[in-house]
């Protein structure tokens, strides 16, 4: 079965260019014009990855970001002319997987579609993959099950984007290592390191937000080295 794909944008010319690339791989493609529409279909449908640019009318980018990882994590690509290290870091902020710059080259975009795609799914976090086997890994309250990629601290739920799943994983197979930031954006994203990208810095301050309860501080910061994971 096909992997369903949902392109808002106002452009009506950026939404036939992405279609006509995105169908000729395969891809089921739904469209929407603003933001009201893009929610609406999000929770009538099930969409495998959303592709959104951030200023709609209706409801902007950000806010139905928001809405998804309210209860969902599939991947999320922000598509938007701001190229500031701002705008990409409030979008990873909230909980995005990738940022795709207008102008941008077609196949460059199916890239990273195909990219997020695979790294979300082959983790076995979406229904189209079998069980991908492994037992849970526990830390104090937290335990990570790779089967699902799901995060429980004690029976709670906490919801984790891939990149964040997979930097955890890391974290939580290897109790006491320190990690440097390459390592850890090479592991999350799957691409070589960027030296001036926050991405990673930003993922982490997240996980602590999520991880944190009881002011318990589960990631250390290893000053000029890295990052690591505390042992209970």
């Amino acid at each position: 079965m096909a992997y369903k794909i949902l392109i808002a944008d106002d452009e009506a010319e950026i939404r036939d260019l992405l279609r006509l690339y995105l169908e000729k791989e395969g891809y089921e493609i739904l469209e929407a014009a603003d933001g009201l529409e893009a929610d609406r279909l999000l929770k009538q449908e099930k969409v495998d990855l959303a592709i959104l640019d951030i200023m709609m009318p209706g409801l902007d980018g950000y806010r139905v970001l928001r809405n998804i990882r309210e209860g969902n994590n599939l991947p999320v690509l922000m598509l938007s002319a701001k190229s500031s290290d701002s705008d990409k870091i409030l979008g990873l902020d909230l909980g995005a997987d990738d940022y795709i710059t207008k102008p941008f080259v077609p196949l460059e975009a199916v890239a990273r579609v195909k990219s997020n795609l695979r790294r979300f799914y082959a983790l076995g976090a979406g229904e189209k993959q079998e069980d991908a086997g492994g037992g849970a890994l526990t830390l104090g309250e937290l335990r990570l099950e790779p089967d699902s990629c799901l995060l429980y601290r004690k029976e709670e739920r906490v919801e984790l984007t891939s990149v964040e799943f997979r930097i955890l994983k890391l974290f939580m197979e290897n109790p006491g290592k320190v990690f440097t930031k390459q390592q850890i954006f090479e592991t999350g994203w799957e691409e070589d390191y960027m030296v001036s990208d926050n991405s990673v810095m930003v993922c982490i301050s997240k996980l602590r937000a999520k991880l944190t309860h009881d002011g318990r501080e589960y990631i250390t910061t290893i000053r000029g080295l890295g990052y690591r994971m505390e042992k209970e």
